[in-house]
């Protein structure tokens, strides 16, 4: 009986060995093509398992370095850094800060797409949290994306409303957005002004440090993630009013899934920070065409 257990042992392990030859295989020219591409094999991706790092750097080669993407390079790091900056990921922060900047972005970017990723995080606490009606959340947006069609952009603005309390801030809501949605009604009258604030200053704003339609595809990243169907709704809604295409959306959402799974990677292995900071800065040098 021991012999017979001791062969069948013996099989599995020798069928196993072309699969774990193919892996070696696959790793050893995995990280050939890193050392291709950014001049060097960077500390953290010689840290993950043979059968992980293939997959992982064709993936992120070929969404997060190429330049020929849906999405511009520095959008789709201000995305990252988004997503990071809710999770919170230290490593991720720091690598999309670097590449981002890398990539153009200015102070007032950065600032921009982690406001508009914690006003995402906070609306989803008040939509879930309060239940609202998820088929009128929907007739809500539809009005809202009807009532920001029908608004001439050659016209002159209306008067803003003066902001000071509850009353105020409904009122601004409805001149803003053609409807005053649910959830605002839900939230407490002595926080409204500051959050109706916040939202119309930050996610509304079409004269915002980032365009609308890319303010969007980061709120859009953060909510697939959290995951929030009631943000997911929303954003893609408006995204798509202000011209995104089902590429970008597909790569937001994209850039959005790939910065949850190399957070979990650099975390769970507990990559050395220090190493994956320098790693960032020896990336992040303007001569590595992939990141320009």
């Amino acid at each position: 009986m021991r012999t017979r257990k001791l062969l069948f042992a013996l099989v599995l392990a020798l069928g196993a060995l072309p699969a774990l030859a193919g892996e070696k295989s696959d790793a050893k020219a995995a990280v050939a093509d890193i050392k291709s591409t950014l001049g060097f094999v960077p500390d953290f991706l010689k840290q993950l398992p043979e059968a992980t790092l293939p997959g992982a750097w064709e993936q992120m080669k070929g969404l997060e370095l190429s330049t020929d993407s849906a999405i511009p390079p520095k959008y789709k790091e201000l995305i990252g850094l988004a997503v990071a900056a809710q999770i919170p990921c230290k490593y991720c922060i720091t690598a999309h800060t670097e590449f981002a900047k890398a990539n153009g972005a200015r102070p007032e970017e950065l600032g921009a797409a982690i406001s508009e990723a914690a006003l995402t995080q906070h609306w989803s606490t008040v939509l879930n949290g309060t239940q609202q009606d998820m088929t009128k959340f929907r007739a809500e947006v539809n009005r809202m994306i009807e009532h920001s069609k029908a608004v001439d952009p050659n016209a002159p603005r209306p008067p803003p409303v003066e902001v000071t309390d509850a009353r105020s801030a409904l009122e601004d809501a409805k001149q803003q957005l053609g409807v005053v949605p649910g959830f605002l009604t839900a939230f407490p009258a002595s926080a409204l002004p500051g959050a109706w604030k916040l939202m119309r200053d930050v996610d509304l704003n079409p004269d915002g440090a980032i365009p609308p339609k890319y303010n969007n595809l980061i709120s859009l990243a953060v909510s697939a993630q959290i995951p929030c169907d009631y943000c997911v709704a929303y954003d893609t809604e408006f995204a798509r009013a202000n011209g995104a295409s089902d590429s970008e959306i597909n790569e937001a959402v994209a850039i959005g899934a790939l910065t949850r799974q190399m957070s979990t990677l650099l975390n769970g292995m507990q990559i050395n920070e220090a190493k994956f900071k320098a790693d960032v800065q020896r990336m992040s040098r303007p001569k590595k065409v992939s990141l320009r």
